[in-house]
């Protein structure tokens, strides 16, 4: 390497390092100005964060009462963003999300159609209970998620940027409920398992939220903050060896290229997006703990939300007893 070349990679690793340090002090007071109204779900809350750090969409499965909604209403305050909300039911319409054309006739009887914006037209979508809408309402939203515009009547509308969904869903087995069509699924970066606080978290709950006075949550980023962050995490450096890791892992879970023990238990596996949301989330946790590169260990920390809604166990497996989560633990243990 000529010396020229090493001054610009040594100016280009000082301006990551700066610009770091400073979406670092942004980042930490946004996630702590979200645990002074979301108490108990601190797993739940960095997760999220890492979605909108890595500019993508994550559901948030639980049952109903864990501050799912809260959580990202939160959000859309702490990090300065335009947030609209979108409640699925079963006789919701893709129109109802995207918007429509509406005639409108002016002083002199031309007619000519408007289009008016539906709610997606936000910078934090909270699609709540998206699986109690029919899976025709529910692809309205995959053109939004993949390529962040629309299209209505032929013509193309750009959303604003950043965009993100963050949809809530009801577990399957509650009735009134429709399974996510796989190909929505895989534009999830990952799926955020809400579980039950624990006793001293929910003591908290119990004081804080029915006194006369409830924590409100306070802006701590701007919409140029939060940009800014998202380009810096697509810059920070990765390892080979965690390079390597993200691929050996996905590769693994996949039916085709499984060892034959794991092979067998895998209807179907996790495509190139799982390998891209790794790729992303590794560096984001990397950046929310401080540091300036990932690890192995932030590998294997994302392992279970960012493959367990991309994967599929075969009958015979679950009829054994296995579930996903065992399986991709089995398989971040072979990572080393």
């Amino acid at each position: 390497m000529t010396q020229a070349a090493t001054d610009g990679a040594t100016d280009l690793d000082a301006a990551i390092v700066r610009g770091a340090e400073a979406i670092g002090g942004h980042v930490a007071s946004a996630r702590a100005a979200i645990g002074q109204v979301i108490f108990g779900q601190d797993k739940v809350v960095d997760q999220a964060l890492l979605t909108v750090l890595c500019g993508g969409h994550a559901l948030l499965v639980g049952v109903p009462g864990l501050a799912k909604t809260k959580l990202v209403e939160t959000l859309g305050t702490v990090l300065g963003l335009d947030a609209r909300r979108v409640q699925f039911t079963p006789d919701l319409m893709p129109s109802d999300i995207l918007g429509s054309e509406v005639l409108e006739e002016d002083a002199h009887g031309r007619r000519s159609f408007r289009f008016v914006s539906g709610p997606i037209f936000a910078q934090l979508l909270m699609a709540d209970e998206i699986n109690r809408a029919s899976p025709r309402t529910q692809s309205a939203l995959l053109q939004a998620m993949q390529e962040y515009h629309v299209t209505v009547a032929g013509q193309r509308y750009d959303l604003p940027r950043p965009f993100h969904v963050l949809a809530t869903q009801n577990p399957l087995e509650q009735e009134g409920t429709y399974p996510l069509p796989e190909a929505q699924l895989d534009r999830f970066l990952m799926q955020i398992d809400v579980d039950y606080p624990d006793r001293d978290a929910e003591r908290r709950i119990l004081l804080a939220t029915t006194g006369a006075e409830e924590a409100k949550p306070k802006a701590a980023m701007t919409t140029d903050d939060l940009l800014q962050a998202q380009r810096l995490v697509r810059r920070l450096p990765v390892g080979e060896s965690v390079v390597e890791a993200i691929l050996d892992l996905v590769r693994s879970a996949r039916p085709e290229t499984a060892e034959k023990t794991v092979a067998d238990k895998i209807a179907w596996g996790p495509g190139p997006r799982a390998s891209q949301s790794l790729m992303l989330g590794v560096r984001a946790r990397a950046l929310l703990d401080g540091r300036f590169a990932p690890s192995i260990d932030d590998v294997a920390a994302l392992a279970g939300p960012i493959l367990k809604h991309r994967m599929a166990l075969t009958f015979s497996a679950r009829a054994d007893g296995d579930t996903l989560q065992g399986v991709i633990t089995k398989l971040v243990e072979r990572l080393g």
